[in-house]
């Protein structure tokens, strides 16, 4: 897959990045239809949403209890919140100008990654643009992350499918960006809300193991908690206008 590789930094010359510094700077959004998957507890779908730019967003997320409190979330007019996933996604053929991803296409299952990029291939419009968020798999945070939950398999299948799409020219690869966001904890218990407690993954961890993912976490821990860089990937695609 060619690239062009783009490094970035923020105005200081510091290595950290806010991530909506990359999206709302290099997307289109300006009367945009656009579709987020996975949208979690659409953090970036408000963030989007609030600038007044895009014309919709679809926002979608396939975890029940998540998608139930987006559902009371009542004053972004323009966002339509659906229980969908990205391998079945619930919009008509070249209908949209901007699919989104963050972090979430390393949880389609493996085996429907590939339909997952058809299907983002299939709603947006020749010419239209695909986000893609994620992180790579490397850093602090992920030492600590991997002793419980390590998704080195699936972040390689999540690029090796981008990949896939862009030599069978489903897609087109614009450009490829790397840069890091700061991720911080209070505490332990901060990082066990955050991480170990979220409704759409099982970390119910025995006490061994949930003793040594503590001791790892706390060797990290400062006068103001524990501070991790993480270092993210983003494919941004085209559909193409042939």
């Amino acid at each position: 897959m060619t690239t062009k590789t783009i490094l970035i930094q923020n105005p200081s010359g510091g290595t950290l990045t806010d991530e909506a510094d990359i999206y709302l700077k290099r997307l289109p959004l300006d009367g945009a239809h656009m579709i987020e998957l996975g949208c979690g507890s659409a953090m970036h779908t408000r963030i989007i949403a609030e600038t007044g730019r895009p014309a919709s967003i679809l926002a979608c997320e396939v975890d029940v209890r998540q998608h139930q409190k987006n559902l009371a979330i009542t004053d972004l007019p323009t966002v339509h919140f659906v229980l969908a996933g990205a391998e079945s996604i619930p919009a008509p053929d070249a209908s949209v100008d901007i699919v989104m991803m963050f972090k979430s296409l390393h949880h389609v299952p493996m085996n429907l990654m590939a339909t997952a990029l058809q299907e983002i291939a299939r709603v947006l419009r020749p010419g239209g643009l695909a986000y893609i968020s994620e992180p790579v798999y490397a850093g602090d945070f992920n030492e600590v992350l991997r002793l419980f939950n390590d998704e080195g398999a699936v972040r390689q299948a999540a690029f090796s499918a981008v990949k896939s799409a862009v030599n069978d020219g489903l897609l087109e690869l614009v450009e490829q960006i790397f840069f890091n966001i700061p991720n911080h904890f209070d505490d332990f218990a901060h990082f066990e809300r955050r991480i170990l407690q979220v409704t759409y993954s099982d970390h119910s961890l025995l006490p061994a193991l949930h003793e040594t993912v503590r001791n790892r976490f706390e060797a990290f821990m400062g006068p103001d908690g524990a501070n991790f860089v993480m270092p993210i990937r983003v494919d941004l695609l085209r559909r193409p206008t042939d």
